[in-house]
């Protein structure tokens, strides 16, 4: 949650305190023998302090020309309710309006995390080789041609090919490969991939900005600007949709009354239909749907390129995977000890003796289940001489 949530939840909850005995003082009938120069005033506290923001919103707005939004919407409503005396109305309407612009932000705030976890690939720095000695630069400083030094556990920050050393590469985060690519010299490396063990020199191939890293984090920024075909729609009938509602809350308020003489309740009925008829919702709730699958999926390590291409796997039927490896995590365990001569803690600790100085990524699993393994006869025998009763 952002400083700006937390202002508006404070609020929101000063608000409640305020609004909360009032509205069961309304409820009792022990407002209604008030008069109207205490109640606006009383009523306005908890308003005023939920919505003042929306208040300003839509006066600004009006004086840079965008007058018909939700913002001005609610205004007119909760502004009219004050006026025709249903004052517990226009603070509950804002109040509640309020709450759910937080929950709105919130949901936003989870999905651009969630996308913006994919930008980690970026890499902060490379290691540009002068004069026999490494120094780290901005991967937009390194030309073609020019030679890097990647180290372990360091972010490979530009396509290059490989001038001498060899190493494992993490490739999960591009490719959705879970083993490791091993690489020498003369192969291709590309940006963004994580180098697990060894020492590699680099000569660079293409400027940062044409890049593979650089590529996705383009695709990752635009993600949200390719709409799909509801998305733009709801847009357009935004613009043509609030103006209308006003038009008619204005005749509803207005012809009515010429015949029937009573103002007061059709005042009331074109209110009523302003908030009720509000678009916010409507015109929020598709982008943020979109805007939220883009982000779950980012959560998963999935990039979609665009709201189109979400809409459209909506109405996918079939999916064909072309590896087990784009489906499972690929960490490797051992599931299962099968000896023949000795006993399965033997087996294990000449496994893990034998990989006791590989980094190679099937070695690492060996080496943690003998040392599970043996952490857990330990704790058995230490349980065992204390005389109590254990399970294995």
């Amino acid at each position: 949650m952002t400083k700006k949530q937390k202002k508006l939840l404070i609020r929101i909850v000063i608000a409640a305190v305020f609004f909360v005995p009032l509205f069961v003082m309304e409820h009792m009938g022990i407002t209604e023998e008030w008069p109207w120069y205490i109640a606006a005033p009383v009523f306005a506290v908890p308003f005023l302090i939920a919505g003042y923001n929306v208040l300003w919103k839509a006066v600004r707005n009006i004086f840079h020309g965008q007058v018909f939004d939700e913002n001005f919407l609610m205004c007119i409503a909760c502004v009219g309710a004050f006026c025709v005396g249903e004052y517990p109305e226009a603070s509950s309407v804002m109040i509640l309006y309020q709450l759910g612009e937080l929950l709105q932000g919130i949901a936003v705030g989870r999905s651009r995390r969630s996308v913006s976890a994919l930008m980690d690939i970026r890499p902060d720095y490379a290691n540009l080789e002068k004069d026999g000695e490494a120094e780290k630069v901005d991967p937009n400083e390194v030309s073609v041609g020019e030679i890097i030094l990647i180290k372990p556990g360091e972010k490979v920050p530009l396509d290059g090919t490989v001038v001498e050393g060899s190493s494992n590469l993490d490739t999960a985060t591009l490719t959705g490969e879970a083993l490791p690519k091993t690489v020498s010299a003369g192969d291709e490396v590309i940006s963004g991939c994580i180098n697990m063990n060894g020492v590699l020199r680099v000569r660079v191939s293409k400027p940062f900005g044409e890049s593979t890293v650089a590529k996705i984090l383009d695709l990752v920024e635009n993600a949200s600007s390719a709409k799909a075909k509801s998305e733009a729609f709801i847009t357009r009938f935004a613009r043509v949709y609030t103006p209308v509602v006003v038009v008619l809350a204005l005749l509803l308020a207005v012809i009515p009354p010429l015949f029937t003489g009573e103002w007061a309740t059709w005042v009331r009925l074109a209110l009523t239909c302003l908030v009720v008829s509000c678009p916010c919702a409507l015109v929020i709730s598709v982008p943020l749907s979109f805007f939220g699958g883009i982000g779950g999926a980012a959560r998963k390590g999935i990039l979609v390129k665009g709201a189109n291409w979400l809409e459209e796997l909506a109405r996918v039927e079939t999916v064909v995977f072309d590896k087990t490896g784009t489906l499972t995590k690929g960490k490797f365990i051992v599931t299962a000890v099968h000896p023949d001569h000795v006993n399965e803690q033997e087996l294990l600790y000449f496994a893990a003796a034998a990989e006791s100085f590989s980094d190679h990524p099937i070695a690492q699993p060996l080496k943690q289940a003998y040392k599970k393994r043996s952490t857990f006869r330990a704790f058995r025998r230490w349980k065992n001489s204390r005389g109590e009763a254990f399970a294995p």
